[in-house]
């Protein structure tokens, strides 16, 4: 207990499994913890009078235990004898020979196939921030820095399983970016630039990190670095496969915000067993390729050259069907590249794995010979950076038993032909029985004595057994080693030899094999390079594989890219809700078009239920796929290539943080207002909802004009209840009135689905009660006071009231009492001009433009 207290010590924050014989235990709160997650039997035992718990599992049953260890959050330290106990009269020394943790695992039985395992480091700034992702199972190393919109933006698409954060900045973490994310806080000293240069130049064993692009990222240096310490922390030193670090260069890609990344629902739903767009998507065969649809679902390219070599390598598949096949079977014979020779690079692989990357690397051939003699240009550049690795291939089928077991233990792992020691000494170890064979049959002869057995057992070894009928006929260089009731057990020179042999051929056979596998692995690292360079290509190959499957299987299109800021959709379709629909039921697909010119804004009206959100998702992910590189679901579609995504869709709460529906939807619609730019694509759904009509509408109507009067003028889409607004259509030339159509028959109302130009004037909250069950009484009192308000709040004196406000008392400009001049007289005087932004001022010049204009007009 004391040699346990002792390095316990060491790692107050990580649950310490200690190995003893051929158990791992777990003691105090250790045990609470383990025996509580792990569901097994928690014991306890006095030492010297103190009550200590106990929880332990057999040392073999580490992979069935570790993982669920690590998933519920916990930090383990696995504690290993360092020598055998069987050369020490003393306690046997122990040490902690790896720390796991969320972030750093190789486990496979820990870590998701198509979902990298990313550890996390965030390093707080002045004005800018670092983030840094590692993911120690496949190699992955990459850096950027910004604003904290940034650097959350980034922790929602990478989603690390495990951040680590300064101490000094534990409280600006959980502010900034709430409590669901699992943290690990280091000591401040770690967060130092000169130390995370040094400690990444040392890694990479290079002078500076000019060559990786990031020199100039001094926190995104220093969020590397922390990331570095802490693997080197978690006693993970054979780190080779870790070959490069990677800025992420947020300007070649769309931005997104933690509120579109959630609303779009694109990997997560509110709704536990909701369908997601990458469910709907990802075709992918290997786990490589599903890692990485992930990441180009995270960053679409803004790129279109990028992205039409993408579309033109689909419309080559699609018109191959053949060769589409062909690479979708030697795909499927491909195993996890990436994690493979990671395992390699770290020690961990075992002569099975070792096969599955011989076979995996034997599977590219095929690959490589049909794509480079490809039409295609881009699929040929793909199979020129494929490397058939001929020397690897060789070498491990040469050294390695195709039917290799997992533990090199085992035996049976070097295949023959190999080495002439091993071969010989297997041919002693398990060919013996013909070595006795013949034996006994010239000891027969030699004695006379037929009944002549040879045996062994533990305790004596060889022997040859006599019965006492022919003790007489014993030749007397045989040596009595047992005597039993009715027989008499020999030894002879010959026996004693071969004894001698085939014990210790069976000893330094599992030495020999274990010697020679490791030299294969230490071998296998220097081509650690060229493998991952064959995982990156053959995972982006399976991506478009996959993004011609989905488009076969869906009847997707190639949508057209160019540099105009112009979105038109032919027929669109929203491409999970498709998936969804009962059998035999169609979607309703939608035209739409956006611009800068003279359709910027569109306000849709409509009933609930009539599918206005539906229209605005679908619109948004036609734009993320077709700027990923997939074909779409439309029957055509132009795209002038979008930057930013902004959406303010559906309502929820904080609660946590003490913020209501309302402050939320103020939150996010703030947030795009203060960042859109020429080329967003803006969706508004239900803006001003949460707040009384009055007051949401003024909302509403507001954010509109801002939109509309904004320099940038940003394509939206305002999904919307309030009919009021359609009246805006009058007065700004660039927003036009939608609605989706309905049918009313006589005691329903039938949902069209259609977008059609024009307002609506009705939104059936009733019907849509009656649809749900809500009770009868209720939907009949609910109906006679809409009838009570609609004549005592109008809709017209609604939208006069609104227009009063817009167009002020039209009287002469020159009346020195003119209420229209003490109305900018009265605007001038509350402007706060600290806070006002340039785009702000311009756009309140802008509307005292607009009102002067007006008047002028009035008096003329």
């Amino acid at each position: 207990m004391r040699q346990y207290n002792t390095i316990k010590t060491k790692y107050p924050d990580a649950l310490l499994l200690f190995r003893v014989g051929d158990f791992y235990e777990t003691f105090g709160e250790d045990a609470v913890k383990a025996a509580g997650i792990l569901g097994i039997v928690l014991t306890h035992r006095n030492n010297g009078g103190d009550r200590t718990e106990l929880a332990g599992f057999p040392h073999h049953s580490l992979n069935t235990y570790l993982p669920k260890l690590v998933k519920a959050g916990q930090r383990v330290a696995i504690c290993d004898q360092l020598e055998d106990p069987k050369l020490t009269k003393t306690i046997v020394k122990r040490g902690v020979t790896e720390l796991v943790t969320p972030g750093v695992a190789l486990n496979d039985d820990i870590l998701s196939a198509k979902s990298n395992n990313f550890l996390c480091a965030v390093h707080f700034g002045a004005k800018l921030h670092g983030v840094s992702f590692l993911d120690i199972s496949t190699g992955e190393f990459l850096t950027a820095e910004g604003n904290l919109e940034q650097i959350d933006k980034l922790l929602q698409n990478f989603a690390p399983n495990e951040v680590l954060v300064s101490k000094a900045h534990k409280t600006d973490f959980k502010e900034a970016f709430g409590a669901g994310l699992h943290t690990f806080f280091l000591e401040d000293w770690i967060f130092q630039e000169d130390y995370a240069r040094e400690t990444l130049t040392n890694h990479f064993k290079t002078a500076t990190l000019k060559g990786f692009g990031i020199a100039q990222l001094k926190y995104g240096i220093i969020a590397s670095g922390a990331v570095m310490h802490y693997l080197s922390d978690t006693r993970h030193n054979q780190l080779q496969h870790i070959q490069k670090i990677q800025r992420i260069a947020e300007e070649e890609y769309i931005w997104m915000d933690r509120f579109t990344i959630k609303n779009l629902e694109l990997y997560h739903s509110q709704n536990e067993n909701a369908v997601t767009l990458i469910d709907v998507i990802d075709k992918t065969i290997s786990a490589m390729g599903g890692r990485l649809l992930k990441r180009w679902l995270a960053l679409p390219l803004k790129n279109i050259e990028r992205i039409r070599n993408r579309h033109e390598v689909i419309s080559y598949l699609i018109e191959n069907e053949d060769s589409l096949h062909k690479l979708q079977y030697g795909i499927k014979h491909i195993a996890d590249l990436e994690r493979l020779i990671s395992k390699v690079a770290t020690g961990k692989v075992n002569p099975r794995e070792t096969v599955q990357l011989k076979n995996s690397l034997e599977a590219i051939v095929p690959i490589k010979q049909l794509i480079v003699q490809s039409e295609n240009k881009s699929l040929r550049l793909l199979g020129d950076q494929l490397d058939t690795c001929d020397k690897v291939r060789e070498k491990i089928k040469k050294l390695l038993q195709e039917d290799a077991p997992i533990n090199v233990l085992k035996g049976n792992v070097i295949a023959k032909g190999y080495s002439a020691e091993l071969d010989e000494l297997k041919e002693l170890a398990f060919t013996g029985k013909d070595h006795l064979d013949q034996m006994l049959k010239r000891e027969t002869e030699r004695t006379g004595i037929t009944s002549l057995k040879i045996a062994s057992n533990n305790v004596f070894g060889y022997y040859i057994e006599v019965r006492n009928t022919h003790k007489e006929k014993v030749p007397e260089d045989w040596i009595r080693k047992q005597t039993l009731v009715s027989a008499e057990r020999y030894i002879t020179e010959e026996l004693k030899e071969y004894e001698a042999k085939i014990l210790g051929a069976e000893e330094r056979i599992l030495s020999l094999e274990q010697q020679l596998f490791s030299q294969l692995v230490v071998w296998l690292q220097e081509y650690i390079s060229p493998v991952q360079q064959n995982a990156h290509q053959i995972a982006r190959l399976d991506c478009l594989c996959g993004f011609t499957q989905l488009a076969k299987e869906n009847n997707y299109v190639a949508p057209s890219l160019n540099d105009s800021t112009e979105i038109s959709i032919k027929n669109g379709r929203h491409p999970v809700i498709e998936k969804q629909l009962p059998l035999g039921e169609a979607y309703i697909p939608n035209d739409l078009v956006l611009n800068r010119e003279s359709q910027q804004i569109i306000m849709i009206t409509g009933p609930n239920m009539s599918g206005k959100s539906a229209i605005l998702r679908q619109t948004a992910l036609i734009v993320l796929l077709a700027q990923m590189g997939s074909y779409v679901p439309a029957e055509a579609a132009q795209i002038g290539y979008v930057d930013k995504i902004f959406t303010r869709v559906g309502a929820s709460d904080n609660i946590s943080l003490g913020e209501s529906t309302f402050m939320v939807e103020m939150n996010e619609t703030a947030s795009i207002l203060n960042n859109l730019s020429e080329r967003s694509l803006i969706l508004l759904d239900e803006i001003g909802r949460g707040t009384s009509t009055y007051d949401g509408i003024s909302i509403a109507w507001a954010i509109s004009e801002y939109l509309h009067e904004h320099p940038a003028r940003a394509k939206t889409l305002f999904a919307t209840h309030y009919h009021e607004l359609n009246e805006m259509a009058t007065t700004f030339e660039r927003i036009k009135n939608y609605n989706v159509a309905v049918k009313e028959l006589k005691d329903t109302v039938l949902f069209l689905r259609k977008l059609v130009p024009g307002g609506s004037e009705h939104s059936f909250g009733i019907y849509v009660a009656k649809m749900a069950g809500m009770p009868q009484q209720v939907i009949h009192k609910a109906g006679k006071i809409l009838k009570k308000l609609e004549k005592s709040h109008s809709s017209e004196e609604l939208t006069d009231n609104l227009q009063a406000a817009q167009n002020e008392m039209q009287l002469s400009f020159f009346n020195l009492d003119d209420p229209l001049l003490e109305r900018i007289k009265e605007e001038l005087m509350h402007l706060d001009i600290n806070t006002l932004t340039p785009v702000e001022a311009l756009m309140k010049l802008n509307e005292i433009k607009r009102m002067l204009t007006k008047n002028k007009k009035a008096t003329s």
